[in-house]
């Protein structure tokens, strides 16, 4: 959604537990994906699910845009292979992670400039498997760079079911991980004299 995040969300998260059949008593763990993305979304998102959460008494795990779709990418594509996750940053950047074939961390999350990629997160030695909305931005700097990949046609997006699976495997003690993942400053600035008319 361009606009309406607020105003759509919960309305949205009442039709799914009617729709399951649940009460919020019945839930064990709130998943929430915290980033990197929109900061809007990302504010909207992590103040929904801590509501929720407060609400029901139950815990809130954070889990990264970049590892949802890292985790979400498809088994037989990604067998043997290192997993370059990246998100169009709507910018002249992209935000990426570079995952092993088991699917651990290679690297931090990163903004990065498509043409940085190859040298910052790429896996000479392998084949790499390309996954999220951004790779096709990412892609022709690493064919330049002479990087052999594949670019998943699936995984654009994070899939709520892998959300969910990773954060079940958290403890309680990761509530402190559902905090937002800012990889740089936002484009809002403050007005000339902190708003007021007059200096």
């Amino acid at each position: 959604m361009e606009r309406g995040h607020a105003e759509a969300l919960i309305p949205m998260v009442t039709r799914v537990m009617a729709e399951a059949g649940l009460r919020y008593a019945q839930l064990d763990r709130i998943a929430v994906t915290v980033g990197p993305g929109a900061f809007t979304g990302l504010r909207i998102g992590l103040a929904a699910a801590r509501g929720l959460a407060i609400a029901a008494g139950i815990p809130v795990s954070g889990v990264t845009t970049l590892e949802a779709l890292a985790h979400g990418a498809d088994a037989g594509l990604r067998s043997g292979r290192p997993v370059l996750a990246v998100i169009d940053a709507k910018r002249a950047d992209v935000y990426a992670q570079l995952f092993d074939p088991g699917l651990r961390p290679l690297s931090q999350p990163q903004s990065l400039l498509p043409d940085e990629l190859p040298a910052t997160l790429a896996d000479p030695g392998r084949p790499m498997l390309l996954v999220g909305d951004g790779a096709s931005r990412a892609a022709p700097a690493l064919i330049a760079a002479g990087l052999e990949l594949e670019v998943a046609s699936e995984s654009q997006t994070p899939d709520p079911a892998v959300v969910a699976m990773l954060a079940a495997g958290r403890t309680d003690a990761d509530q402190r991980s559902a905090v937002p993942l800012y990889l740089r400053p936002p484009q809002a600035t403050r007005p000339a004299h902190g708003g007021r008319l007059r200096p």
